[in-house]
């Protein structure tokens, strides 16, 4: 029963954080497209803001269940575990969640550079920043399922 609730759990903050993974750049375009208009820039940031932080803590949630569900064997009696042969998959997936942190941390270091005065890239480069996280997603939904070696 602690593997099925460790693994429902990671599964619904790393839903949680793909959320705030999606649509922090999101933010970052309508910053971009909001021109000067104080109330409206002010208000964004807010939300990028609080966004960010919420982001942080539901992948740090997720990170600290995904381990648990990989290595929970040496800590908990009678866990399952993760670690079995043939892993590559895992250490891949591993990998592309690594560029999906990369990703959002610089989303938020460009909504950090907007609140000090920094400018963006242009609103339609934004936007195919934006549509990068969901080929990663998919083919680390895929490695999940998949486990193809």
């Amino acid at each position: 029963m602690a593997y099925l609730l460790t693994k429902t759990f990671h599964l619904v903050f790393v839903i949680a954080w793909m959320a705030a993974v999606f649509y922090l750049p999101r933010i970052l375009v309508n910053l971009a497209e909001a021109g000067d208009v104080p109330a409206v820039r002010a208000r964004l940031l807010l939300m990028g803001r609080r966004l960010y932080r919420f982001g942080h803590v539901m992948f740090a949630l997720a990170f600290a269940l995904g381990l648990t569900l990989w290595l929970g064997y040496r800590v908990l009696p009678h866990f399952p575990t993760l670690v079995v042969a043939g892993t590559l998959w895992l250490h891949v997936k591993l990998g592309l969640v690594i560029l999906l942190f990369a990703y959002y941390v610089w989303s938020g270091r460009q909504l950090a550079r907007v609140e000090r005065g920094g400018a963006l890239g242009s609103a339609t480069l934004l936007r195919w920043i934006n549509e990068l996280p969901l080929p990663l997603l998919v083919a680390i939904v895929w490695l999940v399922l998949a486990k193809p070696f």
